[in-house]
C-alpha cells in the first residue's frame, strides 16, 4: 500500500518522496488521532486501538512504538496508566536507578530490553543472563522464572536494594513485559503504521486509493474503506473505460477513479487490452469503437457487459440500457472485420456501423435508479454511485443511533481477543 501511493504521488510530484526519508516529527500525521481518524492506518484500525491511540494523543514517535507493544494480551492492562502519565500523571520509579531506563515510558516496564536492563544494573545479571531471564518470562517457563526472581532479589540486595524493593520490580516486570515484545520488533511495526498515517495526512487520495487497490477483491473490505472516504470528503468515482486503470487511480483534481480490475469477471487481461488500445488510437469514440479495437479473447461479450452495468461506458454517450441493447450488433460487426482482416478482404457490402445517436434510438427508457444500483452491486459487490435505502435515511437516522457494521467493531474490540 505505501509503494502504490508514493508511486501515485511521484507521477505527478516537483519532487518524488520516499518512505524512509519521510520526517518522524510531522504534527499531521500524529493530529489523526484526535478524531479517531485511523481506518486504514496499520495496526491502529481495531475499535479497542482507536479508543487507546485516541486517549494516548500521541505527538512523538516514541508513543506509537509504546502502544503496539502495549496493546497486547496481559500489558494492554496496562494502556489506562500509561495513557495517565503520557498526559501529565507524575511517573512513578520504585528506585533511582530505574530513572534512565524507564523515562521514554514514563516509568512503566513495556520492553523486553528493559528487562534485561534492569537485570544487568540492579542486580548484576550478565548480558548473557540476562537473556535467559527475558527468555523465561517469554515462554512462561514458571520454574525458571521462580529461580530467576530469587537469583534478582539476591543480586539486588548485594547492590543495596531492599529485597520488598526487589520483590515489586520483579512484580511490575512480570505483569508488563511478560507478555511484552522488544523494542526494535514494535519499532519496524510503528514505522509502518507512521508512514501510513503520514500519507494519510499529506496525501488522502493516493492513500486511499492504494488500499482500495490492495482490498479490491475483498467486497466486505472495500465498502468501509469507500465509507471512509465519504467521511474524508473524497469523491470516489465510477470506472471510465477511456481513464481508468486496472487498480484505483487518483485524477488530476483529486478525485478517486475506480479500478477496472474491481469488477468481478474482469481479468487483468481484459484491461491491459483496453489500455494498449487507448495507448495506440486514443480514447475511445463509442460501443462500436471499442468493440472494434479490444482483442475479443482477452475482453468477451460477458466482460463488457460487466463494464456496461458497472457504468464504465456511460463516458460514451448513451444510456446503460442503450448499450446492452447496441452491444450484440457491435460484437457481430467487430467479428466481421476481424474476419475479413484476416482474410485480407475489405466487406464493401456487410452491416455497416450506425452512430452512436442511432444506437442510443433504440432504446429511448434509461434504466431506473434501483435497476442501475442492483446492476452495480452484481458487477462491484457493492452499490457505488448510491444506495436503495438513502430516500430512507431521514427515518432511519430517528431510530438509529449507528450502524450494523459499528456495532460488529465494538464487539469485535471489546475483549483481549479484538486485539
Amino acid at each position: 500500500i505505501i509503494r502504490a501511493a508514493i508511486d501515485q504521488i511521484n507521477r505527478h510530484a516537483d519532487t518524488p518522496i520516499d518512505a524512509l526519508s519521510l520526517p518522524l516529527n510531522d504534527p499531521q500525521a500524529f493530529r489523526l488521532s484526535a478524531p479517531g481518524q485511523t481506518a486504514a492506518v496499520f495496526q491502529m484500525e481495531s475499535e479497542g486501538m482507536r479508543g487507546a491511540y485516541i486517549g494516548l494523543k500521541p505527538d512523538h514517535f516514541e508513543d506509537i512504538i509504546a502502544l503496539i507493544s502495549l496493546y497486547r494480551p496481559g500489558p494492554m492492562e496496562l494502556i489506562p496508566e500509561y495513557v495517565a502519565r503520557k498526559n501529565g500523571k507524575a511517573p512513578e520509579y520504585l528506585h533511582a536507578e530505574l530513572a534512565p531506563i524507564l523515562n521514554n515510558t514514563y516509568g512503566i516496564i513495556v520492553y523486553q530490553e528493559q528487562v534485561m536492563q534492569i537485570a544487568q544494573r540492579l542486580a548484576g545479571y550478565t548480558l548473557g543472563g540476562a537473556d535467559l531471564l527475558r527468555r523465561a518470562m517469554g515462554k512462561k517457563l514458571g520454574e525458571e522464572m521462580a529461580q530467576q526472581r530469587s537469583v534478582f532479589v539476591e543480586g539486588a540486595q548485594r547492590r543495596g536494594i531492599e529485597p520488598a524493593i526487589a520483590g515489586q520490580i520483579c512484580d511490575r516486570r512480570e505483569k508488563g513485559a511478560a507478555d511484552g515484545v522488544n523494542r526494535s520488533h514494535a519499532a519496524a511495526y510503528a514505522l509502518v503504521s507512521y508512514q501510513t498515517a503520514w500519507l494519510k495526512a499529506h496525501y488522502p487520495a493516493e492513500f486511499m486509493a492504494a488500499v482500495l487497490s490492495a482490498e479490491m477483491a475483498h467486497t466486505d473490505k472495500i465498502v468501509p474503506m469507500l465509507d471512509e472516504c465519504r467521511r474524508m470528503n473524497l469523491a470516489v468515482l465510477a470506472p471510465d473505460i477511456n481513464r481508468s486503470e486496472y487498480r484505483f487511480t487518483v485524477t488530476p483534481q483529486g478525485e478517486i477513479l475506480y479500478g477496472l480490475g474491481g469488477l468481478r469477471g474482469v481479468g487483468s487481461s481484459a484491461v491491459e487490452t483496453v489500455g494498449e488500445q487507448r495507448e495506440l488510437g486514443g480514447p475511445f469514440k463509442d460501443i462500436f469503437d471499442l468493440c472494434r479495437r479490444v482483442d475479443p479473447r482477452r475482453a468477451n461479450r460477458r466482460v463488457l457487459e460487466a463494464y456496461i452495468r458497472a457504468g464504465a461506458l456511460d463516458a460514451l454517450g448513451t444510456s446503460r440500457p442503450a448499450l446492452m441493447a447496441t452491444l450484440p450488433r457491435a460484437i457481430q460487426l467487430a467479428e466481421q472485420t476481424l474476419a475479413g482482416d484476416a482474410a485480407g478482404q475489405t466487406d464493401l457490402f456487410g452491416l455497416a456501423a450506425p452512430s452512436a445517436n442511432e444506437a442510443a434510438a433504440t432504446v429511448t427508457e434509461d434504466w431506473s435508479e434501483y435497476e442501475k444500483l442492483a446492476a452495480e452491486k452484481e458487477v462491484l459487490g457493492l452499490y457505488l454511485s448510491g444506495h436503495p435505502v438513502e430516500e430512507f435515511r431521514d427515518i432511519i437516522d430517528q431510530v438509529c443511533a449507528g450502524s450494523f457494521r459499528q456495532l460488529i467493531e465494538a464487539q469485535s474490540g471489546a475483549g483481549v481477543s479484538g486485539a
